[in-house]
């Protein structure tokens, strides 16, 4: 649940300081992107301090080497996360980081199954809900960023031939 509050605080809070006049934050790309870096942030680091066991648990055992792939996957959200904060970066580290939640799916579904204790809510439904809402928000960016392209593309007059 963490994660969910971290993407919808920091991004209502990032929403609120664009309303209130602060200038570059009045785009909600830009807000949405800053509450992904900072649920990002929280899940990446919990993959190292304070929930690396319960993570390494929620591993299949038909994938090897499990604290590995916890470490690895806690790698890419935090480079997830800070590509998200740069312009250029960002839909490709959005796009990166929804390949990635589709791919550690399975050990939600997994621990739930199985009945691994992670501390995590064991309801499969939620779990289920919340990594969609993850991945709706993280597909927006890239979407977003297509949109806005294809906008300035059309407004661009193509150049007189010569």
């Amino acid at each position: 649940m963490a994660p969910l509050i971290a993407l919808a605080g920091v991004t209502a809070l990032l929403l609120a300081l664009g309303a209130a006049g602060v200038r570059p934050l009045r785009s909600w790309p830009l807000a949405l992107r800053g509450g992904l870096a900072a649920m990002f942030t929280l899940t990446g680091v919990s993959h190292f301090v304070g929930m690396r066991e319960e993570l390494i648990s929620m591993v299949p055992p038909a994938l090897p080497a499990p604290a590995l792939l916890v470490t690895v996957t806690g790698v890419l959200e935090l480079a997830g996360a800070a590509g998200l904060l740069w312009a250029r970066t960002a839909p490709w580290a959005a796009a990166g980081l929804s390949l990635l939640l589709v791919a550690m799916f399975p050990a939600n579904v997994y621990a739930i199954t199985a009945g691994v204790e992670t501390g995590l809510t064991d309801d499969l439904a939620v779990r289920t809900a919340m990594q969609a809402v993850f991945l709706a928000a993280a597909l927006a960016v890239p979407v977003e960023h297509v949109r806005r392209t294809r906008r300035a593309a059309r407004r661009t007059p193509l150049p007189a031939p010569r």
